[in-house]
């Protein structure tokens, strides 16, 4: 009962991906194809609210709802990170959604993305099994 709080941040999350036209096929070919800013737009005012919190995290020490200091540790580059990021962009472009959207599709009606959803899992699963014989 007490994760019920993000089942219900989930749902307004997905109508409001829904109701942005985010997880619209045609919206995701129009980025693509460089023909419309709104995909954009929207992926640009995540990045800058993105990065605006890590910041006001970082300089404020804010700490977690438990009262725990949150610690963001810093990344190194990985060329893995242009492999897996363009492996994520054909997948996005072929299917017309990344991970997340996935389950706004299906909720939305779209019952073909049962079939994306898997693939993403297996895809997950591979990677978590494969990943100690993989260069890091």
């Amino acid at each position: 009962m007490q994760n019920i709080k993000y089942l219900i941040m989930g749902f307004f999350f997905g109508t409001l991906l829904y109701k942005s036209e985010v997880i619209s096929w045609f919206r995701i070919q129009e980025m693509f194809r460089f023909q419309s800013f709104h995909m954009y737009g929207v992926m640009g005012s995540a990045v800058a609210v993105g990065a605006l919190s890590i910041f006001l995290i970082k300089s404020l020490h804010a700490k977690a709802i438990n009262n725990e200091p949150i610690e963001i540790p810093d990344k190194k580059f990985n060329v893995g990170y242009i492999i897996g990021g363009t492996l994520f962009g054909m997948g996005w472009a072929l299917t017309g959604a990344c991970p997340g959207p996935l389950y706004t599709h299906l909720g939305a009606g779209t019952s073909v993305m049962i079939v994306a959803i898997l693939s993403a899992l297996l895809g997950a699963w591979l990677y978590g099994y494969l990943r100690p014989k993989l260069p890091h």
